[in-house]
């Protein structure tokens, strides 16, 4: 069975989750963004999923672009007028710092703790670091403000905000994490609400992680129908905001290969509805891995020559754990600091977007930050 790479225990309002107000100002106005850097409800990250059975992959998979053949003429015919080809998509980039969140549960251990001889490595290594905010409540009413108050608050220091929204029907499909909006047309709603939130400064979107690369559990019908929302969303919030880069799901280089990947992202219309993929969140594998991964799906994939990619970094310092292996698991580092400067091609950027130190659930209760396994993490 297939685990998926990001799930969330569904479960109401828990101790310790943020009521963040977006940056160093209060936003009186508006709804308090419950938000968190893991989740609204609390996180568990993915087990590594095994590679999906299938014939083995080229391992540097090469696509032609076809294209679409014209039927000649059978007789010259008068020249016609020529219109001007339309000019190539712009290139979205993001060059700013990234924006560390004012609240977090390892900000709340720092501020609790300030005799505690691991404090300085878990502030200084982790606290200190940007990270992503989760919008995991399917909350039509309250999304725009609690994502504005983030984008608000990252517009006013200067810096991107990464936004992951989580709230796709069947999401996880039906296990640990399940929940999520009732259907697609309340989803398709809510995304829309949650795009007039952005702002117009730049921010980067990693849309509905495991939503493509565990979508093999829904029927052909409800794939095809995920994919289409997939895209919908994608677009709706690259109107809202000509500055947000909006990443679509491809899993992990353990997992589907390239080819399957990229089938699955062409159905969700990612050449033209995104700015690239995601991988590796809550996950292990090694940069290096993921980015060769990630250039094969976009190979793959096709289409405009500026679709990037972003890698969770988190924990993925050591690489990933032996098989089986996925709570908590020992000899696991922290990976690169986030960072929109990675000088490598075609990858925009390395993010944390699962928080170091909340737990699997084996080190803490799932989702709970564990000081013990954040200072693994940072000297490991």
């Amino acid at each position: 069975m297939v685990a998926a790479a990001s799930v969330v225990v569904a479960v109401g309002t828990v101790s310790g989750l943020l009521a963040a107000t977006g940056g160093e100002e209060k936003h009186t106005a508006l709804p308090a963004p419950e938000v968190t850097t893991s989740a609204l409800q609390l996180p568990l990250p993915a087990r590594p999923s095994p590679r999906a059975a299938s014939p083995t992959p080229s391992p540097s998979p090469s696509v032609t672009a076809v294209k679409p053949s014209v039927r000649p003429s059978p007789k010259p015919k008068p020249p016609a007028k020529k219109s001007k080809a339309p000019a190539a998509p712009a290139a979205r980039t993001v060059s700013a710092d990234l924006y560390r969140h004012p609240q977090s549960q390892v900000l709340d251990w720092v501020r609790a703790n300030p005799g505690d001889s691991r404090r300085a490595v878990i502030e200084s290594r982790i606290a200190d670091q940007p990270a992503a905010v989760w919008f995991a409540q399917y909350d039509p009413g309250a999304i725009t403000g609690r994502v504005r108050a983030v984008t608000s608050g990252a517009a006013a220091a200067g810096r991107v905000p990464v936004l992951v929204p989580y709230a796709i029907p069947d999401r996880d499909c039906g296990g640990a994490s399940q929940g999520g909006a009732p259907d697609l047309a309340a989803y398709d709603g809510w995304i829309r609400n949650f795009a007039d939130g952005l702002g117009s400064g730049p921010v980067i979107v990693v849309l509905e992680p495991d939503s493509i690369a565990l979508a093999d559990c829904l029927s052909s019908g409800e794939r095809a129908a995920r994919y289409a929302s997939l895209a919908r969303a994608g677009k709706a919030l690259r109107a809202a905001n000509p500055q947000a880069k909006v990443y679509f799901d491809a899993g992990h280089s353990g997992w589907h290969s390239a080819s399957k990947m990229a089938g699955a992202l062409r159905q969700a219309d990612a050449a033209t509805s995104s700015d690239g993929i995601f991988t590796n969140v809550s996950n292990f594998h090694a940069t290096a891995d993921e980015a060769s991964y990630a250039r094969r799906v976009l190979a793959a994939l096709g289409g405009p020559s500026h679709l990037g990619a972003v890698i969770d970094t988190s924990r993925n310092g050591n690489g990933a754990p032996a098989p089986g292996e996925w709570c908590d698991p020992a000899g696991r580092a922290l990976g690169r600091t986030p960072t929109t400067r990675t000088g490598d091609a075609r990858i925009d950027a390395y993010l944390w977007i699962k928080l170091p130190g909340e737990s699997d659930g084996c080190s803490g209760s799932a989702g709970e930050f564990s000081a013990g396994y954040a200072y693994d993490l940072a000297t490991g």
